[in-house]
């Protein structure tokens, strides 16, 4: 994936720092040749995880407390520090399901926003098993359900789908047959 933005410069200068997002300020030269101060945000990156069973694909329905209700998602969360993105997918997968996978796939790096340093790193776990209860944080009201492939692809329907990273490949499935195959052999096999 290729990234629409540099990195924040080494020069910039740190003036917030919050529980997930950091605020850092430097001097840009402008192609006129005045000079401006921009400002970009800095967070953990995030891992999620398509998990594959069976047949089907495990999706959840979350709340979070500071929220209107449920929505659909599916098992992810931000990288804890030093922690790679492949870690925190399987970690995040058993502490929300309790479902575990020896066959992961690293399918799509995003960068959804441009003003924020920020990358979502999308899995896919195939033949994953349930081996534990999930490990829900003290935030999180979680209900796994499995799902079939087209349901799973009409989520790009559903404004509180809480990966809209996913909703322009999603929607490109409905469109395109040969996508949506592609992606079905990527999870299932041929």
């Amino acid at each position: 994936m290729s990234k629409r933005r540099k990195s924040i410069p080494a020069e910039a200068t740190k003036v917030f720092s919050g529980i997930i997002f950091d605020v850092y300020q430097w001097q840009q030269t402008m192609f006129d040749g005045s000079v401006q101060t921009f400002e970009r945000l800095k967070r953990p990156n995030t891992a999620q995880v398509i998990a594959v069973v069976g047949d089907k694909i495990l999706i959840q329905d979350e709340e979070q407390p500071d929220g209107l209700g449920a929505f659909p998602s599916i098992p992810g969360g931000r990288c804890d520090p030093g922690e790679d993105p492949l870690t925190s997918a399987e970690r995040e997968l058993v502490e929300e399901t309790g479902y575990v996978s020896d066959h992961w796939t690293l399918w799509q790096e995003t960068d959804p926003v441009g003003k924020i340093e920020w990358t979502v790193y999308t899995f896919i776990a195939r033949q994953c098993r349930k081996d534990n209860e999930p490990h829900l944080d003290a935030g999180e009201k979680i209900t796994p359900r499995l799902v079939t492939l087209d349901e799973f692809i009409m989520l790009s329907d559903d404004s509180h789908f809480y990966s809209p990273e996913l909703v322009s490949t999603l929607l490109r499935m409905r469109l395109e047959p040969t996508a949506k195959e592609e992606f079905s052999r990527l999870l299932f096999g041929s």
